[in-house]
């Protein structure tokens, strides 16, 4: 799911699941929400190995996110 080397980090969550856009800037990948709308509108970040361009997908544990060569798994909180 994560490219070979990349050993994503357990970020925790309260909820059931979490927009991407909210999770990349909670596991800090990126540093604002205008950055997450640019990176997923550019391709840049991956939900479970595919690349996804929808800011607003929903994440439940165990998916793995990869945004600039780092990665994140979603974990109950």
């Amino acid at each position: 799911m994560t490219r070979p080397g990349i050993e994503p980090s357990d970020v925790h969550i309260r909820d059931a699941s979490i927009r991407l856009g909210q999770f990349l800037k909670l596991a800090g990948l990126i540093d604002s929400g205008a950055d997450a709308k640019s990176v997923i509108a550019e391709g840049l970040v991956t939900v479970n190995g595919e690349v996804d361009n929808r800011r607003g997908r929903q994440l439940c544990p165990g998916d793995v996110v990869v945004c600039a060569g780092r990665g994140a798994r979603v974990a109950n909180g």
